[in-house]
């Protein structure tokens, strides 16, 4: 990931939650599983040699990491041309929104229950879709999904969560059961206390609990910065997180609607 790219990650062998996460920068050996090897796959590919590299990208010469031999069946199959790096059409289909497509199933709950045997065993099987309407509306679901894992989702500025009280920012407890409340069971709503005064509000109960491969990103944010002091931007950023969360966890319901199976 040298330059502009997008990567899917995922591990060969799987004993966690999810099947794939996706990333747009270099990332780490335990990204998104916690104990099983993660591979990157990018979805460009551009020269090695850096000569080589900065004259093919000023002309455009990155090349799309898809075996051709599938975009070509893929195409047949959904009477649609695929146009490499063009904008998405009615009549054809680009490399994002094949990216997109896989990025959905990966991330439906059917899916991942169904081959859930599979999925232990090697790197996830993505079925062909059924018809246009299939692919574009997975594809659809799946751009959403993406962008708000990046963080590029402009409903990530739509807050859900508040952080009331004021103080010092500080997140000096350990972040563990007892700094965690369901204060409205009713509406299964929540508050975590980062110090003696100071808590995040309204978080739903499903997205503190929530995993993403081996982490519950909701939880683990917060006790990677224990000892440390918030500014707004982190505290904002936390407050997004919660809204990617909660937002997953309804697309991957709308895409358990969809016949792809």
């Amino acid at each position: 990931l040298n330059e502009k790219n997008i990567a899917i990650i995922s591990p060969k062998q799987k004993s966690e939650n999810g099947a794939a996460f996706i990333s747009n920068c270099i990332s780490g050996h335990k990204s998104f599983s916690a104990y099983n090897k993660n591979t990157i796959f990018p979805l460009y590919l551009y020269p090695s040699n850096k000569a080589d590299l900065q004259a093919e990208i000023s002309e455009g010469g990155k090349e799309p990491n898809l075996n051709t031999t599938i975009l070509k069946q893929l195409s047949s199959n959904l009477n649609l041309q695929f146009k490499f790096n063009e904008p998405e059409d009615t009549n054809s289909f680009n490399e994002v929104q094949l990216l997109d497509y896989i990025y959905a199933i990966c991330h439906a709950p059917k899916y991942l229950a169904t081959f859930q045997e599979f999925l232990a065993l090697g790197f996830p099987k993505i079925p062909y879709p059924k018809n246009k309407a299939v692919f574009k509306s997975l594809s659809s679901l799946g751009s959403q999904l993406r962008a708000l894992h990046l963080m590029e989702c402009p409903s990530l500025e739509e807050a859900i969560s508040t952080y009331p009280q004021a103080g010092n920012n500080e997140i000096t407890n350990k972040i563990n059961k007892k700094d965690w409340e369901i204060y409205d069971p009713e509406n299964q709503l929540g508050r975590i206390r980062i110090n003696n005064e100071q808590y995040f509000e309204g978080i739903p109960v499903k997205v503190w609990e929530f995993y993403i491969g081996g982490y519950q990103p909701a939880q683990k944010w917060l006790k990677d910065r224990v000892g440390r002091t918030l500014n707004i931007d982190d505290i904002q950023h936390y407050q997004k997180i919660i809204v990617a969360l909660h937002e997953t966890d309804r697309i991957m319901q709308e895409i358990d609607k969809i016949d792809f199976i």
